[in-house]
This record gives structure tokens, C-alpha cells and sequence, in this order.
């Protein structure tokens, strides 16, 4: 093979080899830019189900506390109308102790 045509087919393999390169780099380039743009989708998604788990989780304290509001409420009630009553029952016995004190000191001053 004479030297010029050896040296056109080394020059194109050359070409060859450099396209090749320059296909393969845009090719890597392209693949780094999706691979970026998939994780910032994915940190995305995962900072929103992060905020959504939050949200959720404060709900149910919320509603947890909210119920042992009520509880607490509702026993706060109920101790309150049982002193009423208790206290409804005393009202002859201490009524009956004040006449017979104010009787007592009416007929210590006689």
C-alpha cells in the first residue's frame, strides 16, 4: 500500500476515532445532565413527602391532644356536678347546724 493512501486511511481513523470520542462525550454529558435533573426530581418528591408526613404527624398531635382536651373536660364536668350534688345534700344538714347554732346563742343571751 503506497504511503499517501496509508496515511489517508490513518487520518481517517483518526476522524473515526475523534467523532467516536466527541459522540461518547455529548453522550456522557447528556446522561450526567438526566441523571442531575432525576435527582433534583427525586429530592423533590422526597423533601414534599418529607413536609407531608410532617403535616400529617402535627394533625393527629393535634387530634390526640384535642381529645384528651375533651377528657380532660368532660372529667372536669363531671367531678364539678358531683361536688353540686354532694353539696345540694348538705344544704338541710347545714342548714338545720346554723338554726340550732343561731338557737343556741339566742337562748345563751336570755
Amino acid at each position: 500500500m503506497p504511503r499517501p493512501e496509508v496515511l489517508e486511511r490513518i487520518q481517517s481513523a483518526e476522524e473515526e476515532a475523534d467523532e467516536i470520542v466527541a459522540l461518547a462525550q455529548n453522550d456522557r454529558d447528556e446522561r450526567i445532565a438526566e441523571a442531575r435533573e432525576r435527582a433534583e426530581e427525586i429530592r423533590t418528591e422526597a423533601e414534599q413527602d418529607a413536609r407531608d408526613l410532617k403535616e400529617r404527624q402535627l394533625e393527629a398531635a393535634r387530634e390526640e391532644i384535642d381529645e384528651e382536651c375533651e377528657a380532660v373536660l368532660e372529667e372536669g364536668e363531671q367531678q364539678r356536678e358531683a361536688l353540686a350534688e354532694r353539696a345540694q345534700e348538705r344544704v338541710d344538714d347545714v342548714v338545720d347546724h346554723v338554726v340550732s347554732l343561731f338557737q343556741e346563742d339566742v337562748h345563751a343571751q336570755t
